[in-house]
């Protein structure tokens, strides 16, 4: 009995610390792509390399470990699958990284973070996510979700004074100058990654629809990495017809953008993603989000010198503020579908009395899939960077 409780809380802690994990492996990617690309990588080859060997270090682990569970595919499920890659690995992948060529790493990650407004919205028009205002924890991440952007907001626009850590007072003047170098059009670098990010929504919403028909997500992640790189490496031929070398590749940074996006920021990351969405929701796994921005600004700082305003330390802590909000409300979400769920199996009326709910072996378990069924509204909807 005394093993109960350390269980409960390993289980209740798995979602919250593999979300952490991942945003620290994301964190590294906006770096070393923007190193790759300065160095002349193409943005659109990048993606084809990427998702390939995301689908060969992938493609083994979804034959071995789901070859029982793995349900049949069907036209319909098909179909959701080439709308996934076309959705995340196509679309926002291309223009994410043509936008970070116009930008810097930081930025482009702040940026990003409009993502749990959409797909909060998204969540909330597709009856995936309750929302009454009436309702403390509904108000919560209401708030959390505004907060989030708007920290990321305050870190994109808003510099202030700048702080004086000591490792960034070497490099001062040579950080500035690359900075003016490199950002060739930051508008356009910003539309493209917000229009992305639109794209990454999307993708988050109908990951959720499709894991309800085709829960096997080792497999899930496959096929969608599969796809995304065939119709990247269509993008990619358009885009560089003429150009052969552009997809020559070396032992390079080149290399090492195309192997960490590849195994980290696509296979681990997409198959973290989709668990985390079959057991918390989409918006849960999207308000992790605005982590890897404040990650990145501190691992910039270090490693690219890169100047730290205050500004950027206001608005990484709007960002944990408004986090923290999200989670609190959807925890107490789950709390509440949890204690109504234990109410209804307990009590059943008949006839006017109440009698107690036995279990059988024909009584069906309560997954973590069919949990989200309970904690969000029913629908008839696809992760990550």
């Amino acid at each position: 009995m005394a093993m109960k409780p350390t269980g409960n809380l390993y289980n209740q802690a798995q979602p919250y610390v593999a979300m952490v994990l991942m945003r620290l492996g994301s964190a590294g990617m906006p770096i070393v792509a923007k190193y790759a690309l300065n160095k002349g990588m193409s943005q659109h080859v990048l993606v084809v390399y990427r998702f390939a060997i995301a689908t060969l270090v992938l493609a083994p682990f979804a034959v071995v470990f789901e070859r029982k569970v793995r349900p049949k595919m069907t036209l319909s499920v098909f179909v959701q699958i080439v709308l996934l890659s076309l959705l995340e690995p196509a679309i926002d992948q291309n223009l994410y990284y043509t936008g970070i060529k116009y930008t810097t790493a930081t930025v482009a990650t702040a940026l990003c973070n409009v993502l749990p407004a959409f797909v909060f919205l998204l969540a909330w028009v597709c009856r995936l996510e309750k929302v009454d205002a009436r309702k403390v924890q509904c108000q919560a991440k209401i708030l959390g979700t505004i907060g989030t952007v708007g920290g990321a907001m305050i870190m994109t626009m808003f510099n202030g004074p700048m702080l004086p850590f000591p490792w960034t007072k070497i490099n001062h003047h040579a950080q500035s100058t690359n900075d003016a170098s490199n950002i060739e059009n930051p508008v356009k670098g910003a539309i493209m990654i917000l229009v992305g990010c639109v794209c990454w929504a999307c993708f988050v919403i109908l990951q959720t629809i499709t894991l309800k028909s085709y829960p096997a997500e080792l497999s899930l992640t496959t096929l969608i990495c599969f796809m995304g790189a065939i119709e990247g490496a269509i993008v990619a031929l358009v885009m560089e017809r003429g150009n052969a070398a552009a997809w020559a590749i070396h032992w390079d940074s080149k290399l090492l953008a195309a192997v960490y996006s590849g195994i980290i920021c696509s296979g681990v990351a997409y198959y973290i993603g989709a668990m985390v969405i079959q057991a918390k929701g989409p918006v849960f796994f999207a308000s992790f989000n605005p982590l890897t921005m404040v990650i990145v600004a501190i691992m910039s700082s270090f490693i690219f010198s890169e100047i730290m305003y205050l500004g950027r330390v206001i608005g990484a802590i709007v960002i944990v503020v408004g986090l923290y909000l999200v989670l609190w409300g959807k925890s107490k979400d789950q709390k509440m579908s949890s204690d109504s769920t234990d109410d209804t199996k307990e009590q059943t009326p008949i006839g006017g009395e109440t009698q107690m709910a036995t279990t059988n072996e024909a009584t069906t378990p309560i997954s973590n899939q069919d949990f989200v069924a309970l904690d969000l509204s029913k629908v008839s909807r696809n992760s990550p960077q």
